[in-house]
């Protein structure tokens, strides 16, 4: 690719991102500070992968999930996962009609452009399997009937670290499934301030303007597809991810801290996640500080800590910085 292809590219971006930013600007108006969480959104739908969001209650991940629905002017539907909760809950279910003696469909609330799945770790594992194949596949099986879901479809899953009873655990299988684990952190004193000043009412205002709409979205995609990214950056990321499974190979001293690394997942995504970030800052070229950027919450939940490193108190985000700080940047 020559760089006048590249020079095109990046106007094609500039022309095309825009209305992305202005939906941050958009959702800034309603959540203070949290800006990580909101890039966060923007790549998992511009890169069409799902978000595990973490964090203690009270941190509005809620709330900025109906804003960036709010803002793209798309179906939306929130789920409160229960350990009562069934499959059919989720997917729909096959109802009988008497009069015809015959079955139709009856589709549930997964049939949705943006799903926030509430306290994910709260709904037992067949609902979690359910989740998985609509996630996975982007479609639903209901009976004998496989149906699509429409595009885009994003799940946007919240869970909290800190209460474990009546929790089930997400299998590994779905843990890989999310694109990107997102930890909301607490914000800062000046945030906390603008907090009070902003939501201290008893109905606050939630004005959000639609900025853009599905077909956006589509359009977007097709843009990313085409930003270039160069072999040694290719090379890299191949590098981050093999360093999570054979750090012995990068002069890593991690022997006996790490059960299982990345899967080849990461890879993609890793490589998509970047393109996304690249699109957001305007440009048509991936840079080494992309991948870096968005690492983190690619790795974090496919990195599998053994008992010595938990032992250690060393978690997979400790592992992930030591990778990130020794394997040589191109």
């Amino acid at each position: 690719m020559t760089l006048l292809d590249v020079k095109q590219i990046g106007a094609h971006v500039q022309a095309t991102s825009g209305p992305f930013r202005s939906l941050a600007e958009q959702i800034g108006r309603v959540i203070v500070g949290q800006t990580d969480m909101v890039r966060h959104m923007l790549v998992g739908i511009l890169a069409n992968g799902h978000l595990l969001l973490e964090g203690v209650p009270g941190l509005a991940k809620t709330t900025a999930v109906a804003c960036l629905a709010r803002g793209i002017n798309t179906g939306f539907r929130r789920l409160q996962f229960t350990p009562d909760l069934l499959p059919a809950d989720l997917i729909g279910t096959m109802i009988y009609q008497p009069q015809s003696g015959s079955f139709t469909v009856k589709k549930g609330p997964i049939f949705s452009n943006i799903i926030l799945a509430d306290e994910i770790n709260r709904a037992p594992a067949k609902v979690q399997s359910a989740l998985l194949e609509a996630m996975q596949e982007r479609q639903v099986t209901i009976g004998d009937e496989t149906h699509k879901l429409d595009e885009p479809f994003l799940v946007l899953a919240t869970q909290n670290p800190i209460e474990q009873e009546g929790t089930y655990p997400l299998p590994e299988a779905q843990i890989d499934r999310f694109m990107l684990k997102v930890v909301v952190n607490y914000p800062s004193r000046q945030e906390e301030r603008a907090i009070l000043d902003r939501m201290a009412f008893t109905r606050p205002e939630l004005s959000i303007q639609p900025v853009m709409g599905p077909k956006d979205i589509v359009a977007a995609r097709q843009v990313i597809d085409e930003i270039y990214i160069d072999d040694k950056i290719k090379d890299y990321i191949v590098s981050l991810v093999t360093a999570t499974r054979t750090p012995g190979e990068f002069g890593l001293d991690l022997k006996g801290l790490i059960q299982y690394g990345a899967s080849p997942r990461a890879t993609i995504y890793l490589t998509l996640s970047a393109k996304a970030i690249a699109f957001l800052n305007g440009r048509g070229f991936v840079t080494p500080q992309d991948v870096k950027d968005i690492a983190p919450a690619v790795l974090r939940h496919r990195v599998i800590v053994s008992y010595e490193a938990e032992a250690e108190e060393k978690t997979s985000d400790d592992i992930v910085r030591e990778v990130l700080s020794h394997v040589p940047v191109p």
